[in-house]
């Protein structure tokens, strides 16, 4: 273990709720959640939490965090869609009807636009990576690309990995995970990127 990771590690089942705080923070100038959600922290903080509480009544989703050995902060977070997962009618209803009163109609809406683009671009019997980030104050020692590396190690993905962002700084940084581009779409003001990785044979 470098000296650099020795400091984190591996929580392999963190609670919705641990995992949408930490993502509202790292998101908080994300384009597409930007779009989505405007520059209120609270709104972004409601809407997380209520899509990963609906993500985790998903039969295999996968939820990874980054904790601070020293004090057990939770630091990076990652969450996974296993092939062919969608939530039933029941769940999605609930979550249109909270996401609606929690974050308003456009923040519904927003999102359902990208989700009917991602999901008609994602291959056949992938993972699909839906959000991975670090929190601010801990951006630039290497977190996010530990936590990167463990989700691509620790689960099986015969037909490999899914995942969009409307990003464009990310796009170089997931080449180097082995991700490469399958198209680029424009929706409203953002230019979406697909990207797949292959899965190890």
């Amino acid at each position: 273990m470098s000296e650099a990771t020795s400091q984190w590690r591996i929580d392999a089942n963190p609670g919705p709720a641990t995992c949408a705080r930490t993502l509202a923070a790292a998101f908080r100038q994300e384009p597409a959640v930007s779009w989505i959600c405007g520059a209120s922290p609270s709104l972004r903080t409601h809407w997380f939490d209520t899509t990963l509480r609906t993500h985790a009544t998903l039969p295999g989703a996968l939820r990874f965090a980054v904790t601070s050995r020293s004090d057990a902060r939770p630091i990076a977070a990652a969450v996974l869609t296993p092939p062919g997962a969608a939530p039933g009618v029941p769940a999605r209803a609930a979550w249109a009807v909270r996401t609606g009163l929690r974050c308003g109609p456009s923040a519904l809406g927003k999102t359902l636009r990208y989700l009917h683009q991602a999901e008609a671009l994602a291959p056949a019997g992938a993972w699909t990576l839906e959000f991975i980030g670090v929190r601010p104050d801990s951006m630039g020692r290497g977190a996010g690309r530990f936590l990167l590396d463990h989700v691509l190690a620790a689960t099986t993905a015969p037909a490999g990995f899914f995942l969009t962002t409307a990003d464009p700084a990310n796009v170089p940084l997931y080449r180097r995970f082995g991700f490469t581009e399958l198209q680029r779409t424009v929706l409203g003001p953002l230019t979406v990127t697909a990207m797949a990785r292959p899965g190890l044979t």
